[in-house]
């Protein structure tokens, strides 16, 4: 149990972080666009769902911040694969291929972000396929897209009051120091990698779940929120049911991007079979909060409570007016 004053100290500290600050600027840029959850696309998801014959087109990009690049350029190369593909099985598909841009000052400075690339490339099986090269830059920066195809969509709109919250991490890893990236990804056997990613769309297409969202660098409370607001809904998280990895500070873990990390909307009677499928694959699974009518997320230790954003008082994204179908006939 955390003391009250504890408490309110990590509320406060989690609602100051800097990925949760990060997620703020999408409302800035999403609102100077005019786009928002409304939009002919949904703005807000981790990848835009353009319908196409009997599935959907996913698209979607990541840029990474200058000093991971220039700190850790093999695993910022890396992660621009990684990332990309959580991205498209958050929303229940598979990838298809990816393109990179990338500046740099001089061809040394160029090939451990490419290597990083390459070797994700062969692990996940994603081809790279193209993009734009500028070696002759004074500073570094990288930034990749992607495509991919899925049958059944998880969305960010679909977390209804009733569901419970699932977060699935996998905790086979360590600390990619200094950075608060939990990785789990460039020792492990390739076919186990592309197996756990079969997961989210074997479950988009089982029906098991309708609303999913990759952890990212908002953590797992900054990503809670986002699905939050997308949804229209509250979230309560219990913190001491997070799965979390054996000696790692709890701030730390809540502010966390790991490598394979997803938070599922799930209806009570759909939750042992979510449950045990991560499971038997050696991943950590375990219901952590319950979805309610409102427009709070808020953390709890069992005794005492914190919020730590009120979408009622100020948005986070901007994207929370995009209510899917099934929203839209209940509201």
């Amino acid at each position: 149990m955390i003391g009250q004053v504890a408490m309110s100290v990590l509320a406060d500290r989690l609602r100051r972080s800097s990925g949760l600050a990060a997620k703020s600027d999408i409302a800035t840029v999403a609102s100077a666009l005019g786009l928002s959850g409304e939009s002919a696309i949904a703005v807000g998801d981790d990848c835009a769902a353009i319908p196409d014959g009997d599935g959907y087109t996913l698209f979607a990009i990541e840029g990474f911040m200058n000093e991971f690049v220039a700190g850790d350029p093999w695993f910022a190369g890396w992660c621009g694969i990684m990332v990309n593909v959580s991205d498209i099985a958050a929303m229940g598909g598979r990838p298809v291929a990816v393109v990179n841009a990338i500046w740099s000052d001089g061809e040394d400075k160029a090939s451990p972000v490419l290597d990083g690339l390459s070797s994700a490339s062969r692990a996940f099986g994603v081809p790279v396929v193209g993009g734009h090269t500028n070696i002759r830059s004074e500073r570094g920066q990288f930034a990749v897209a992607i495509l991919g195809r899925a049958k059944k969509l998880l969305t960010s709109f679909d977390a209804l009051p009733g569901d419970r919250l699932i977060a699935a991490i996998d905790l086979r890893g360590r600390y990619r120091e200094p950075f608060s990236n939990w990785e789990a990804a460039t020792d492990a056997p390739a076919e186990r990698l592309r197996g756990d990613l079969e997961l989210l769309p074997a479950i988009a297409e089982a029906g098991l779940a309708k609303a999913a969202k990759d952890i990212s660098q908002g953590g797992i409370v900054g990503t809670a929120a986002m699905l939050a607001e997308c949804s229209c809904v509250s979230l309560s998280i219990d913190l001491a049911s997070i799965p979390k990895p054996d000696g790692v500070d709890l701030e730390r873990w809540l502010l966390t991007f790991p490598s394979f990390g997803y938070l599922l909307s799930v209806r009570a009677d759909k939750v042992e079979d979510m449950l045990a499928r991560f499971r038997l694959r050696g991943i950590a699974a375990a219901t952590i909060g319950d979805v309610t009518a409102g427009t709070m997320v808020s953390i709890s230790d069992g005794s005492q409570s914190e919020t730590i954003w009120d979408f009622a008082h100020s948005p986070l994204i901007g994207c929370g007016t995009g209510l899917s179908a099934e929203r839209r006939a209940c509201a």
